[in-house]
């Protein structure tokens, strides 16, 4: 039996429950919460009973190489042969991939520190320990190299028999004093029998019994002789390397916990500032919301009252109307000629009066309004209410498309081909600029000879009552331009548009003279119609036909920005001058 099970043993003699608190976690497996049971370490250095890794699912499978160890029998070896796969399994621990041996968990490497953890939680707990040889009595002794517990007969009894009269024997009480237990390491395949040698070319330590048989051809020395070389590659990987690695984690560890502190705490701030915001927008806005309900109250009571008052107006003329009228429908139906002479003076008085207030168009200035001018805008900008931007305008103005005016500045000097842009400003009845857009705008640009000569044009809303119109005509004449808002014409439409033929640019230089502007080349020639004696073709100064001033070598224009006029060229031919424009 092996050292594992036999301890198992111990613990179930002795009573002791894993489910209670025990003062040393490093003796309770982490996967069954109980005292270790065979403990068995995993390649990544972690503890579990081999109950637990031998249920792990295995989380791949894959097919390995089986090399035979000279301690394994023959059917173990055939066994391990059929097991020709790598089982890998994730540890509970740290969920790293670690390989199972061909040999299953119990090939793992045995944990002996946990199982001295173990014994020695067994020892400081307060149930007594029994004898594990006869089972009756309290032990008092323990045999480190055959791991039982004595009671005194069963002591006696150890030390008489040869075989075991050299085992080393503490008492318990002393085990319990230290804290801390060394307990020897026995071989699995000889009871009793302390591994004391290291099989080097196996890489295990052995027994003597294992030196002389299972390892007979193989190099075996004491264990405290190599003991030393492994011992300080253990040393050195862990002083030179993974100790300043583990310096630099935990600094590097301590920093990514600070930043997420002050990370938590900008966050809070953060929000704490979110909400500041909110509430203050919010109360903003319900300001904001209250002022557009009351300037819409002062309004209704604006409108309400001019209604009224149009009202009360159009009942008192309707009044005044009516009573004349009937006296007037009366008096011509019933009255006598006596009658109607004698009252046709006051009656004629009162009925010409009424009758001017109706000629003069006073109805037109009782234009009942209805409120539709006032509306809502949700994205007009309403400036700042408390510090924070608002948006949400109540407009109210009413367009008058006889009050809009459009910038004529556009209407001038067009030429053909080149684009033009006009302005249209729509304003209310007041004469001021609405503050919105959203009109319907409607312009036409008809040739006033060709009716199927039109021209294309854009509208582009600049959303503060202004509208941009775009418009480029490809043919000369006169135009007339259609401008429409809401389908009334605006103030001055239509409009008339001369658009002009594209200026000619002047193809030769602007000189005071072809002899000075060549350097005196004979044949040079101008298209002005003056000549120069001595073989010249070209104008020269004060001699005949010369301009008296710089002019264009094309066509004899003396204005420098002009248009290139072939009239001038055509005359200059017509009078028989040879014309040559010199590029000089």
């Amino acid at each position: 039996m092996s050292e594992e099970k036999d301890l198992s043993q111990q613990l179930t003699k002795i009573g002791v429950e894993e489910d209670g608190v025990l003062a040393n976690p490093r003796t309770v497996c982490t996967v069954c919460k109980h005292l270790y049971r065979e403990p068995k370490i995993l390649p990544c250095l972690h503890t579990f009973c081999l109950d637990c890794i031998s249920r792990l699912e295995p989380f791949s499978v894959a097919a390995s190489g089986q090399r035979n160890c000279p301690q394994q029998g023959g059917a173990q070896k055939e066994e391990a042969a059929e097991k020709n796969v790598r089982v890998t399994v994730l540890c509970p621990h740290c969920d790293s991939e670690v390989d199972i041996p061909p040999s299953g968990p119990a090939g793992l490497s045995t944990d002996h520190l946990a199982l001295d953890e173990v014994f020695l939680e067994t020892l400081v707990s307060d149930g007594p320990l029994g004898c594990d040889l006869c089972g009756e009595g309290g032990a008092e002794s323990r045999c480190e190299v055959c791991c039982v517990n004595l009671c005194e007969f069963c002591l006696q009894a150890h030390r008489r028999q040869t075989r075991t009269s050299s085992h080393s024997i503490q008492p318990l009480q002393d085990l319990k004093s230290r804290g801390h237990l060394c307990r020897p390491v026995l071989c699995t395949h000889h009871q009793g029998q302390e591994l004391l040698l290291f099989c080097q070319l196996c890489d295990l330590p052995v027994c003597i019994e294992c030196a002389s048989t299972l390892h007979s051809e193989h190099h075996c020395c004491p264990a405290h002789e190599v003991i030393g070389c492994h011992r300080d590659r253990i040393k050195t990987l862990i002083t030179a390397r993974l100790r300043p690695y583990l310096q630099r984690l935990e600094q590097t560890l301590q920093k990514v916990e600070v930043s997420q502190e002050a990370l938590r705490n900008r966050v809070e701030a953060a929000a704490t500032e979110v909400r500041k915001f909110a509430q203050g927008y919010a109360s903003a806005v319900e300001t904001h919301c209250l002022d557009l309900l009351r300037r819409l109250e002062e309004l209704h009571l604006e409108r309400r009252n001019q209604l009224h008052l149009q009202r009360v107006q159009l009942q008192q003329a309707l009044s005044d109307i009516r009573g004349g009228v009937d006296f007037a429908d009366r008096l011509l139906t019933f009255g006598s000629d006596a009658k109607i002479l004698s009252s046709k003076g006051v009656t004629l008085r009162r009925l010409s009066s009424l009758a001017e207030s109706s000629c003069g168009d006073h109805l037109a200035a009782f234009v009942p309004n209805d409120g539709s001018s006032i509306r809502f805008d949700p994205q007009g900008l309403a400036g700042e209410v408390s510090g924070y931007p608002v948006v949400g305008v109540i407009h109210f103005k009413a367009l008058d498309p006889s009050k809009c005016s459009l910038d004529e500045e556009g209407l001038k000097q067009v030429i053909e081909g080149q684009q033009a842009h006009i302005t249209l400003v729509c304003r209310d009845s007041s004469g001021e600029q609405m503050a919105h857009g959203g009109d319907h705008v409607l312009v036409s640009i008809v040739h006033r000879e060709k009716k199927n000569c039109v021209v294309e044009s854009t509208v582009v809303d600049n959303n503060d009552g202004s509208y941009k119109v775009s418009y480029t005509p490809y043919e000369a004449g006169m135009y007339s331009v259609w401008v429409c808002v809401k389908a009334q014409h605006v103030k001055g439409s239509p409009f008339l548009l001369n658009v002009k033929k594209k200026l000619r640019i002047h193809t030769g230089i602007f000189h005071c003279c072809s002899f000075c502007s060549s350097g005196g080349a004979k044949e040079a020639r101008c298209g002005c119609p003056g000549t120069m004696p001595g073989g010249f073709q070209g104008c020269g100064h004060s001699h005949k036909g010369h301009p008296g001033k710089p002019h264009w070598s094309c066509c004899g224009s003396t204005t420098e920005k002009s248009e290139c006029l072939p009239a001038n060229v055509m005359k200059a031919i017509s009078a028989g001058k040879h014309l040559r424009t010199v590029e000089l």
